[in-house]
């Protein structure tokens, strides 16, 4: 693997990058799916415990109160069964295995086309690794978000139905969506989705090349150092977006089907700056990190499964190429 920042961006064909990031998407998701449904359900939570007027809001009378992630997971496996964990969990797969080949596949093009521009530059000279990081992540998060946003949305519904469904399939609830809502109900909130992950991406992927190089991880064993450096970034890049994280979830529940879904007095908003703007009006500003803790103790696992899983993947793909490569020079 080569030093620095430059093993993510050079390393690998194209193919093998984009196998790489699908097979570390599809692992990732199954392992934190039940922390994911958690977050989703806190984010969508407007009762407020040290507010007890706000369950009035409720026009079928006060809804489920979660009180953190394991009280959370104990009512969901209680009132809707073990599987209740991975609600939303095949949308949630398919977007995570194209959006893990579509945004590892386009950072690397990226990082490749700034390298190149730099040295077809006057002097020569390509941008501070930290800054191509920055800018490659967030391309590759815009990219990536936009492609699987309505797999994002139908995995957020999914996640918020209670013990009754809204949507009996993921075919249903794509035909539903679109009779009921139009074809760009399928995108509500992705302006949200995406003005959070420009800025997410391109601190997880500069702050993952830098950690990695600072902390000489490459001597850690079995690979771990990848994972260290991929939770580290996780926490640092999920802190800093959160607010624009929960004002997508709330977005994405809108519509005809809003008073559905496990939460029933869900607000109507009419956009992201609706979104924020109310909840510091009723909440203040904690309001706006309403689950954070489950989003970090799930962006961690999330960040270090990913890169291990994608740094291994890549690594065995290129050796078992290296035969194939031999044979065809003979």
């Amino acid at each position: 693997m080569s030093a620095g920042g430059e093993h993510l961006k050079d390393e690998g064909s194209k193919r093998q990058t984009v196998l790489a990031g699908g097979i570390a998407g599809l692992v990732s998701r199954f392992c934190i799916a039940p922390l994911d449904v958690v977050k989703i359900r806190l984010q969508l939570q407007i009762h407020s415990l040290s507010d007890p007027s706000s369950l009035a809001a409720d026009r079928k009378g006060p809804g489920p109160t979660y009180k953190g992630t394991f009280s959370t997971m104990r009512t969901i496996i209680k009132e809707e069964g073990f599987t209740g964990l991975w609600k939303g969990n095949v949308p949630a797969e398919l977007l995570y295995v194209i959006y893990g080949a579509v945004q590892f596949a386009t950072y690397r093009s990226t990082t490749q086309a700034l390298a190149s521009l730099g040295s077809h530059t006057t002097h020569g000279r390509r941008l501070p690794a930290s800054v191509e990081s920055f800018i490659a992540g967030a391309v590759s998060g815009g990219a990536a978000t936009t492609v699987t946003y309505p797999l994002d949305l139908l995995r957020t519904r999914f996640a918020a139905q209670g013990v009754e469904p809204v949507y009996s399939s993921l075919g249903s609830g794509v035909l539903d969506i679109v009779r009921s809502e139009g074809p760009l109900g399928l995108f509500r909130g992705c302006s949200a989705a995406v003005g959070q992950i420009v800025p997410y991406m391109g601190l997880f992927f500069s702050s993952y090349e830098m950690m990695r190089t600072l902390l000489a991880v490459d001597g850690l064993p079995f690979g771990s150092g990848d994972a260290v450096a991929g939770v580290l970034a996780s926490v640092t890049a999920k802190t800093g977006v959160f607010p624009l994280d929960l004002a997508r979830k709330r977005l994405q529940v809108q519509g005809p089907t809003r008073t559905r879904y496990v939460h029933h007095n869900i607000p109507e908003y009419r956009g992201v700056f609706d979104v924020i703007t109310s909840i510091l009006r009723t909440q203040g500003v904690r309001g706006l990190y309403r689950g954070l803790a489950v989003s970090l103790f799930k962006a961690a696992p999330a960040g270090a499964i990913t890169m291990w899983t994608y740094e291994n993947s890549l690594r065995v793909l290129r050796e078992m190429d290296v035969p194939l490569v031999s044979a065809d020079a003979k």
